[in-house]
């Protein structure tokens, strides 16, 4: 039977799968991720990528073009490979350890979501009377983001053996080759090996190796900490140009396990002066040794514990999902970076797929999530815009934007790094997307410090770009020209409808707050008021905010009762996907974007999008017309995609609709539904399987005038379900079966919320 709790291997080991499962097993902590790769290595006939990663850490690059314009961006920076510390080389007698190569039996690799401890245990049959039991199990710490454990066990089963195991600190990974594939969700290689090893020494108890990127000059070393259960024969250093290793030597006796701990330290130039890292290390190290391994573990565990503890959602009759969903959010809580100078790249911490960038997935989809499950988390998100405003400042600049900020499509440091600019500069949506964001964190939370002191600001430079790429036309309608909405089989268009819809909820939401800050905190306003050379009267330059707002251009079909998802949308030939064999999809892969930009053909949700978002702009009469005509065009070759139809079907009581659509999305990475998952997890899908659950059968909305309010159903299907979320200070559950729903407030204050358009009020033990 499936246990709802692990994510095992399949069995026996298969080498074609190997990748795919170093993605699925993943460790991170939102500063460091390691994929799930043996410590070991496999033999070069493995497909295999080692990725130890850093959040955030890139080496940069030339654009290099055929034809340059103004305003194409010179350099791009990709998420590289940092040393791999936690590798282990094992040799018996004269056989040397190796997955893929060796002869094994009784294999078992699994990683405990409910500890975050990769597993694996195996025996190596050197001979039909020679057996080695091979045991090894990894952790990376979140109490201290720096860390990662190893502990590595080798018991003889049958005879004593001559052993030898070293530990090793390597600086050989490669950045992908640029070659490889024309998929441009990968993006290009770097096509050298972009971190060069400028100190290794071996230092009594630690090993260190310190590296620096040739041309973004970020530095990153790593300590380890060797620990063993016996004392080795003999201990010998080895290294060479890119690798220090400590090699130990035993006379390992039959059914007496050898036990190597190895503690693995991180830390980078970004936070802490070159000349102070091997400092800062060794004391990560000395901390952790002194602690010691189970005092660690049993530390991450009630991390752990506590995490589940408030975020858990309970499916009740369904175990694939049920393991899904946890499948899901431990990744997301693995990967997003926690300091306010870092985010999470489309893929996490466990691949190198769009080089570690950062997109808009972060607003609209994962900090959905983390705004009711972790608000401070999504406030760290929300903090990495602010600190990449000045970026954003001058990208407007370069776009003859004169005032105001325009944030990138994907990005690291907060600079646009997409060379495709009618996919990425174009999806001048992002703006309105952060504000959303913004908005949603303040009705949900109520944070005024966050608001006075980052939010008011994003929302006004962010506003003030809308006055300048629209324009009022000669019926005073407000018109937004030549740009790309999510949908990305459609560029360069006019009047897209998500960015209308969202810009004018963004320049009403950043009138009303700078409003409020005006009236409730006279000196902060003051200070922005200076900063960002506001009128002395407001509503000069919020009033024309208010005016673009009530006048933005919707496109609207009257014969087909359709909101047109631009001016011309509707007036395309329909893709034929009649004649389209399924190997063709994704389209992205098989068609020039001319091809696809000339029909009616959707990559995800674009408008379905906005009506999920805005929730009560129309009524459902027509956003189930739109969903009606948008489903049968849409292709969801974006794994954003699927969840948004699923919410709304199950909005519009589709529910065995809504079922499949949250079936297929919930599952994409854990059986590889993309086929694609080897190259790092579907981050944002990920958060959308949560808003599946919590939006779509829970009909959880929020807004400024209702609160918070449920209108849950319950699939056929399921037995039921349960969820927590964490709404302006308090914890509240909803539990759900076929025959009962339930609000609770576990935590805060007596509040009143709407349950079915009914107001009921909330307190604890009620």
């Amino acid at each position: 039977m499936h246990n709802a709790w692990h994510i095992s291997e399949e069995t026996p080991f298969n080498p074609a799968q190997n990748a795919l499962y170093e993605t699925l097993l993943a460790l991170g902590n939102g500063y460091l991720g390691m994929r799930g790769t043996f410590v070991e290595g496999v033999g070069p006939e493995v497909q295999t990528v080692e990725g130890t990663y850093l959040n955030g850490f890139f080496e940069s690059k030339t654009i290099n073009y055929g034809e340059k314009f103004i305003g194409y961006p010179d350099e791009g920076q990709s998420m590289i490979q940092v040393m791999n510390g936690k590798r282990i080389d094992l040799q018996i007698d004269t056989a040397v350890f190796q997955m893929g190569r060796s002869n094994i039996s009784d294999y078992q690799r699994r990683l405990n979501m409910k500890t975050g401890v990769l597993e694996r245990s195996l025996i190596w049959q050197l001979a039909p009377k020679n057996r080695i039991k091979i045991e090894s199990s990894r952790l990376i710490l979140y109490a201290i983001p720096n860390l990662a454990l190893i502990q590595y066990t080798v018991t003889p089963l049958d005879e004593d053996v001559a052993c030898k195991i070293t530990s090793w600190i390597d600086n050989q990974a490669q950045s992908r080759p640029t070659d490889t594939v024309l998929d441009p969700r990968l993006g290009h290689g770097l096509g050298e090996q972009p971190l060069k090893t400028i100190t290794q020494e071996d230092l009594a108890s630690v090993l260190y190796q310190a590296g620096e990127t040739n041309r973004s000059k970020l530095a990153v070393a790593c300590g380890v900490w060797n620990e063993w259960n016996a004392h080795p024969e003999e201990m010998a250093v080895l290294q060479n140009d890119n690798q220090i290793g400590k090699q130990a030597t035993f006379h390992a006796k039959r059914n007496q396990p050898l036990i190597l701990t190895k503690f693995v330290a991180y830390e980078d130039s970004r936070s802490v002066a070159k000349d102070n890292l091997f400092r800062t290390v060794n004391i990560i190290l000395k901390t952790a040794v002194h602690k010691g391994y189970t005092a660690l573990v049993e530390e991450q565990s009630k991390v752990l514990n506590r995490f589940w503890q408030l975020t858990d959602v309970q499916i009740k009759g369904n175990i694939r999902y049920q393991k899904g969903l946890r499948f899901n959010m431990l990744h997301l809580y693995q990967s997003t970076g926690r300091n306010g100078k870092t985010n999470i790249g489309a893929k996490g911490l466990t691949g190198e797929g769009y080089e570690g960038h950062y997109f808009w997935d972060t607003e609209i989809y994962i900090l959905s999530y983390f705004t009711f499950v972790e608000p401070d988390i999504a406030k760290q998100l929300l903090k990495f815009r602010y600190h990449t405003l000045n970026g954003a400042q001058q990208r407007a600049r370069e776009m003859s934007i004169s005032k105001g900020a325009l944030f990138p499509w994907r990005t690291i440091t907060g600079q646009e790094l997409s060379a495709y600019f009618p996919g990425s500069t174009a999806q001048y949506h992002i703006n309105a997307d952060i504000a959303y964001a913004v908005q949603r964190y303040w009705l949900a939370t109520g944070d005024a410090d966050f608001m006075r002191n980052y939010g008011v600001e994003l929302l006004v430079e962010t506003a003030r770009v809308w006055l300048e790429v629209g324009h009022f036309d000669q019926n005073e309608r407000f018109r937004i020209d030549g740009v790309t909405g999510p949908d990305e089989y459609t560029a360069l268009v006019n009047n897209n409808a998500y960015t209308n819809l969202m810009a004018a909820n963004h320049l009403r939401f950043a009138q009303e707050m700078l409003l409020w800050l005006q009236t409730q905190y006279s000196e902060d306003y003051g200070r922005l008021k200076s900063k960002l050379q506001l009128p002395d009267e407001l509503a000069q330059e919020t009033a024309v905010w208010e005016k673009a707002a009530a006048n933005m251009l919707i496109p609207y079909d009257e014969t087909l009762g359709v909101i047109g998802q631009d001016d011309t949308f509707l007036q395309k030939a329909i893709w034929d996907f009649d004649n389209t064999p399924p190997e063709m999809y994704p389209l992205l892969l098989h068609y020039h974007p001319l091809v696809i930009y000339r029909y009616q053909v959707t990559k995800q949700a674009d408008l379905l999008l906005a009506h999920f978002l805005l929730n009560d702009q129309y009524p459902i009469d027509q956003k189930q017309r739109d969903f009606n005509y948008y489903e049968p065009i849409t292709t969801h070759d974006s794994s954003l995609s699927m969840c948004i139809f699923g919410i709304l079907a199950a909005e519009f009581g589709q529910l065995d609709k809504a079922l499949q659509y949250f079936g297929d999305s919930i599952v994409t990475d854990l059986e590889n539904t993309k086929g694609n998952s080897k190259d790092g997890i579907h981050a944002a899908n990920m958060a959308g399987s949560w808003m599946s659950i919590v939006f779509g059968f829970g009909g959880m909305r929020l807004s400024q005038k209702k609160g918070l309010s449920f209108k849950p159903v319950c699939p056929p299907d399921w037995d039921g379900y349960q969820f927590q979320i964490w709404y302006q200070r308090r914890l509240i559950q909803l539990k759900v079966t076929h025959q009962r729903q339930e609000a609770v407030l576990i935590e805060g204050e007596p509040l009143d919320i709407w349950l079915n358009d009914k107001q009921i009020r909330l307190s604890k033990g009620a």
